[in-house]
């Protein structure tokens, strides 16, 4: 691990539709790089299209890894994500090529980097019963139940946020402590170098890229995409469905929304995430290099900064 410790991995993040990919994959192409997915709704295998997974001919021009993984009924932590993109690096490191995470999932990244407090898994059926009664109590009823044994939790925790409220009263059935107490523990660090790379657009031109890669998606076939998923009856609580499009494709398919209005809802609720991303980016991350998509001379100061990193 000495060796591998000192070789840097190169992070490309930002929000949804800022570019990540692209430059990522002309980095691979550069430095020899594999790409490691870092964007929890492309670990899923279910919708390749609506949530923008590389194509056949970007995977063959470098290897990519940790896409369409996961079927969209498990659930995938940070911490679960964690542990699969650190044997992804060390496997990169070890067949001589330079790892190159790329995704706008941020609270993943600085579990990467950072590390996590060690936290049990519970049993499955610990977690069926969680999702069951969350069902049958309600989002309040649920909440107050968990705030008798984990009032932290519940204060940090959205209301509508269902799978944080299923996992902290998963961990306090399952260990008797609150998540919030585990989540104090000591957590340990990543061993590699991290170089940051984060994409920061201007609003407008995001707005409008965001609104062009929909009308793109949906020209690539990401309605009959998402009419395959629906046709199978999948569980509303599977984490997987997430994606944004998904829901409103299935509003369209129930007769509930037209398709102008899963087109208008799906933009505008892409959108609002970049926001966020955003917002999360600027206050929980210090990045190494921070670029414009649009700057032509982005690739050429990351292997500036990498060469001068190599000494």
């Amino acid at each position: 691990m000495t060796s591998q410790a000192q070789a840097p991995v190169i992070v490309v993040t930002g929000p949804t539709a800022s570019g990540k990919s692209a430059l990522a994959l002309e980095l691979a192409e550069r430095r020899g790089g594999t790409v490691i997915n870092a964007d929890a709704m492309q670990t899923y295998d279910a919708f390749p299209v609506l949530t923008a997974q590389p194509t056949g001919e970007e995977r063959a021009r470098v290897p990519h890894t940790l896409y369409g993984v996961l079927p969209i009924g498990e659930t995938v932590s940070a911490a679960r994500w964690r542990t699969l993109a650190s044997a992804e690096i060390e496997r990169v490191l070890a067949d001589g090529r330079v790892p190159i995470l790329c995704g706008g999932s941020g609270l993943y990244l600085r579990t990467l980097m950072q590390g996590i407090a060690p936290i049990p898994e519970a049993p499955p059926e610990l977690r069926e019963q969680a999702n069951a009664d969350w069902a049958a109590l309600g989002s309040r009823a649920f909440r107050e139940r968990l705030a008798v044994h984990d009032p932290a939790i519940v204060d940090r925790l959205k209301p509508e946020d269902r799978q944080r409220h299923v996992r902290a009263w998963e961990v306090w059935q399952a260990t008797g402590r609150p998540l919030s107490e585990w989540q104090r523990g000591e957590a340990s660090a990543a061993p590699w170098r991290f170089v940051t790379v984060l994409l920061a657009p201007d609003r407008a031109w995001l707005r409008e890229r965001i609104e062009r890669r929909f009308d793109v998606m949906l020209s690539q076939g990401v309605e009959a995409e998402a009419r395959a998923v629906f046709d199978k009856h999948p569980d509303p609580a599977w984490p997987g469905l997430k994606a944004h499009g998904a829901p409103e494709f299935f509003r369209h398919f129930r007769g509930e929304l037209s398709f102008p209005d899963v087109r208008r809802i799906g933009i505008d609720h892409t959108r609002q995430y970049a926001k966020r991303q955003m917002t999360w980016f600027r206050h929980q991350m210090a990045p190494d290099l921070v670029f414009d998509p649009r700057a032509d001379q982005a690739l050429g100061e990351i292997e500036k900064y990498l060469d001068n990193l190599a000494g």
